[in-house]
Parts: C-alpha cells; sequence; structure tokens
C-alpha cells in the first residue's frame, strides 16, 4: 500500500509526538481515602454507633462513586476492620503519590446536643477546641508498637508539641484549605448540616503531619447526638455525606488539577518519604515559621514598592471577594493576589517586628491559619532569608 505524503508525515508525527500527548492527558487524580480507627481502635462509642465502623462504611462509598470516574483513581488506607499507624497512613499516600489526602472521622462529645461538622487542615492552632479534637485523634498513636521512639519528641496528651517540629504545612495549606472549604460548602448548603466554628479549621493533626500533598481531616458529624447518630450510621445517611464528599473532591480536581493549577505532575511525594520526626526546638514555633512563596505576581501596591515588604496571608479562595472590611470581619487595607487561587493580604510594612504585631490582630479576628508572606523589590521571597 503506497501511502501519500501527508498520511506518513501525519503518521510519524503521531508516534513521536502523539504518544506522549496521550500519556500526559492519561495522567490520572490520584485520591487516598484514609478510614479513621479500626480493629481495637474502636474510635468513639455511643448508643450502638461505632467510629470505625461508620468511617469505613462512608470512605468505601466514597470510593464508589469517585471510581466510576475513569480519570480518577482511588486509594485506601484501609478497606477492611485493620489497624494502621497514623504515620503509615500518611505514607500509604505518599508512596501513591496522591494528589489529595482525605481521612474521614466523627465526632463526640460528651454533651450530647452538640452536633454539625467540621473540616480541618493541618496546621497550628491555638484554639482550646481544635487543639482537644485533635488530642483526641492523635491519642491512637499510644496503641502503636514502639510509639514513644517512633513519635519522639511529641505527646500525644499536648498536641500543640508539634509547634517544634520541621512541618511542611504551609507547603499545601492554601490547596488544603480550598479542598477543605469546597466540603465544608456541600455539607452546608447540600445537607443543610451546621458548620462548627464558621468554617475551615486548623489544627495538629498527626495523621496530616506527614502527608505531603493537600489534605484535610472530616469531622463528618456527632455520633453522640441521639438525631446524627442515627443518620450517621444509616445507609442513607452515610450515602448523602459520601456523595458530598465526592462532589467536592470532583470540583476540586476541576478547579486544581484539570485545569492545569497548582498540581505538578513531576512532583512526586514518595520522593519525600521521611518516617523519622525531628525533636522540637524552640526556633520553629509558628509565629516565625516562613511563609511559603507565592506567584510572583504580587498585588500593585508590592510590585511598585522596593526594598523589602511583608504582608499577611489571611485567605485563600477559588473565589473573588470584594475587598471590602466588612467581607474580612473588619480588617482594613486587604489587597489580593491571584495566582490560579484569590489569596487575600492584609498589612503593609517593611518592619518584620510590626509583621508579627499584624499577624497577631488577624489571628485575634478568627484567622488563625495566617501567616506572614515577603516581598522583595515586588517579587515573593523567603523569609527564612529574609530575616537572617
Amino acid at each position: 500500500m503506497i501511502f501519500s505524503k501527508r498520511y506518513r508525515i501525519a503518521f510519524f508525527s503521531f508516534l513521536f509526538l502523539g504518544i506522549p500527548f496521550l500519556q500526559a492527558q492519561s495522567a490520572k487524580f490520584k485520591v487516598t481515602l484514609d478510614a479513621g480507627h479500626g480493629d481495637h481502635d474502636f474510635g468513639a462509642v455511643y448508643n450502638g454507633h461505632i467510629e470505625k465502623n461508620i468511617t469505613l462504611a462512608l470512605v468505601l462509598k466514597v470510593g464508589k462513586i469517585l471510581e466510576k470516574n475513569p480519570s480518577i483513581d482511588v486509594i485506601y488506607t484501609r478497606k477492611t476492620d485493620v489497624f494502621i499507624d497514623l504515620i503509615e497512613r500518611a505514607n500509604i499516600a505518599n508512596r501513591a503519590d496522591a494528589n489529595i489526602f482525605v481521612s474521614i472521622h466523627c465526632n463526640a462529645n460528651k454533651n450530647t446536643a452538640a452536633d454539625g461538622t467540621e473540616t480541618y487542615v493541618m496546621g497550628m492552632s491555638k484554639n482550646a477546641s481544635n487543639l482537644e479534637a485533635a488530642k483526641r485523634e492523635n491519642q491512637v498513636i499510644t496503641m502503636e508498637k514502639d510509639y514513644k521512639t517512633k513519635y519522639e519528641g511529641y505527646n500525644p496528651n499536648k498536641p500543640e508539641t508539634l509547634l517544634g517540629m520541621t512541618i511542611m504545612q504551609e507547603e499545601f495549606l492554601e490547596n488544603s484549605i480550598a479542598l477543605a472549604g469546597k466540603i465544608q460548602d456541600r455539607f452546608v448548603q447540600e445537607l443543610g448540616k451546621k458548620s462548627r466554628g464558621g468554617g475551615v479549621k486548623q489544627a495538629p493533626y498527626m495523621v496530616l503531619h506527614k502527608a505531603y500533598m493537600p489534605r484535610v481531616l472530616i469531622e463528618t458529624g456527632f455520633i453522640s447526638n441521639p438525631v446524627e447518630g442515627e443518620r450517621l450510621d444509616s445507609e442513607e445517611g452515610q450515602q448523602d455525606i459520601a456523595e458530598a464528599i465526592a462532589k467536592a473532591i470532583v470540583s476540586y480536581k476541576k478547579d486544581y488539577f484539570d485545569g492545569d493549577g497548582d498540581s505538578d505532575a513531576s512532583y512526586k511525594p514518595s520522593e519525600r518519604l521521611d518516617t523519622k520526626i525531628s525533636t522540637p526546638t524552640p526556633e520553629n514555633k509558628k509565629s516565625d515559621i516562613d511563609a511559603k512563596k507565592v506567584d510572583n505576581t504580587a498585588s500593585e501596591d508590592v510590585q511598585d514598592k522596593k526594598g523589602i515588604v511583608f504582608k499577611i496571608q489571611i485567605s485563600a479562595s477559588p473565589k473573588k471577594i470584594e475587598l471590602e472590611p466588612s467581607n474580612f470581619k473588619g480588617l482594613k487595607n486587604v489587597t489580593c493576589v491571584h495566582t490560579t487561587i484569590y489569596k487575600y493580604m492584609y498589612g503593609n510594612t517593611s518592619s518584620y517586628e510590626e509583621a508579627k504585631k499584624l499577624l497577631q490582630e488577624a489571628k485575634a479576628k478568627g484567622y488563625d491559619s495566617a501567616y506572614i508572606l515577603a516581598f522583595k523589590d515586588g517579587k515573593s521571597v523567603d523569609i527564612k532569608d529574609i530575616i537572617k
């Protein structure tokens, strides 16, 4: 058979260029789903409702929905009633080079009237209720073999001891907040659930600590609440929650993966596997941690300013918000940078000491995950270099 010149060119173009293109197009979005607790770790138990069973049922339902999407791969930390170490849960996600890590739990409280949902990202909150929630979930490490050696320097009864550890919490904070926000919005808008605390929260959960990707922990509801407990332990209630979580994940994928946003196909979390936790040092406290770099396209007041400028990043959102004080809990002088998402920053100063004061002001307003950014001659720089 004799092929035309045009056909031969098209054929060889496909052969040499088309295959890599198809491989790039076939890259799948990897989701690691983590069902909290398992085996001898029952989690919270109230009125016959057992957390480990509910979280497993929810994870399997979420996974079943996501697996219908051919562009999504689902990885499970457990699919049966087994016990998995907290660090191993994160490492399962890391080895799979997952794009996101979602840990599913149920809440409980001695006050059986407590209800509603909470979605957490990894962070160093000083909020007592957030620390108590982390303490409850982190307590599971005492069930692990050689936990005192494995978690050297960490006290599960005082989750704030994570403050001193060298962690990458800022590296994935913005995307974690975006994912958590989508999940929380679905719960509120579609399921009519109460959002406790007004939005995404930050707390030092050990299960999130070693996952090198955007990661969230969901407290789906209170099994200690008679009504909510029944709903969480019902087939219909679990399906509704699973669909809300799955929809939020698909929405996040569309915004941050399909659109070539912050995702980097060449970056592999498995290359950073590390099971040793560093010993706490006073120098690493949250107030002095060094926010990750933002895109070099800064807001005009930063671009036009020569020298060093410090600003406080207070939030990040896929939606544009008008820069009115009423939209930012009364904070004035808020500016915005748009990269793949909208990043909102408070204040503008050349003094690092003043920046720390601005940071405390932002946190006092409820922005617990706020942190300091540094710019030099209009471009973002590592704050550690500036401090040195």
